[in-house]
């Protein structure tokens, strides 16, 4: 497939960061991109909204569907997945980016942060596959693509934050376990984890200005993730992607070009040896 013109992509989170960039990466190529999440109205602090990413997807040549969603919400999810169906006559792909963070150790993590990690990481990246599934079966090179990392049981990716690398690593364990299970119905399921930090608000609060200031922009996870989303879905399925490798697989060479300061070295992303 040279191209995802034509092609339904619903996004989980895809107001801002690598889900927006997404986005607007599916809409060169004129696709349909249903954009959801929580933020309809402008926030005080971040940027985007569904409707502002939504007019930018239609800028970009796509077609746009802005869905108000909380991923926590299970029947949301169906009717999410039911709407944009409806609306667009199928649906293609189901990329699983919304994600919680908190870089906190055991004593230092609150029962709600606990919570809304497992609720918007791992439990979300299930039920939205699993409300997906139906429609993926009726669709030609069906992909399920989420941002998370490859397993690695190593304990230094774990003691300084076990509820996020556990809630993490069930986003992974979903992506394992499914690409077996649907292997049948040749829909491709995979994960995509960046070599780098990203410049994305959860950077920008959770980490020092110099780890931003070295870290490469979204459009490189966006550029790998559309890479993946050409391949053939019976026989790209159960991998945990690296969004460097993956470009470098396809040719890039220049990698500066994603840099958000090309004259700092980049800073390696958590999970990755």
């Amino acid at each position: 497939m040279s191209d995802l013109n034509g092609k339904t992509i619903f996004i989980t989170g895809a107001t801002r960061g690598i889900g927006r960039e997404i986005a607007l990466r599916c809409a060169r190529d004129g696709a349909k991109v249903v954009i959801t999440g929580k933020t309809d109205q402008p926030h005080p602090k971040l940027p985007g909204t569904i409707h502002s990413v939504a007019k930018e997807v239609i800028a970009a040549g796509g077609q746009a569907l802005a869905l108000q969603l909380d991923v926590r919400d299970a029947q949301a999810i169906q009717d999410a997945m039911a709407q944009a169906s409806a609306h667009f006559g199928g649906i293609d792909v189901l990329v699983n980016n919304a994600s919680a963070i908190s870089l906190t150790p055991t004593l230092d993590t609150p029962v709600r942060r606990l919570d809304l990690m497992w609720e918007v990481n791992m439990r979300a990246t299930f039920l939205a596959a699993q409300a997906c599934i139906p429609y993926l079966k009726n669709a030609v090179n069906p992909h399920v693509l989420t941002l998370s990392p490859p397993p690695n049981l190593d304990p230094r990716w774990f003691s300084p934050h076990v509820a996020y690398t556990m809630s993490k690593y069930g986003m992974t364990l979903c992506t394992l376990g499914m690409a077996h299970e649907f292997a049948v119905d040749g829909i491709a399921f995979n994960c995509l984890w960046p070599r780098t930090t990203i410049a994305t608000a959860a950077i920008e609060f959770n980490f020092p200005p110099e780890i931003l200031r070295a870290s490469r922009k979204p459009a490189i996870v966006a550029d790998a993730a559309h890479a993946i989303l050409l391949r053939d879905s019976n026989s790209c399925s159960g991998n945990f992607f690296v969004d460097e490798s993956v470009l470098r697989e396809a040719g890039v060479t220049d990698f500066a070009q994603y840099a958000v300061d090309p004259g700092v070295p980049p800073f390696k992303d958590l999970f990755l040896d």
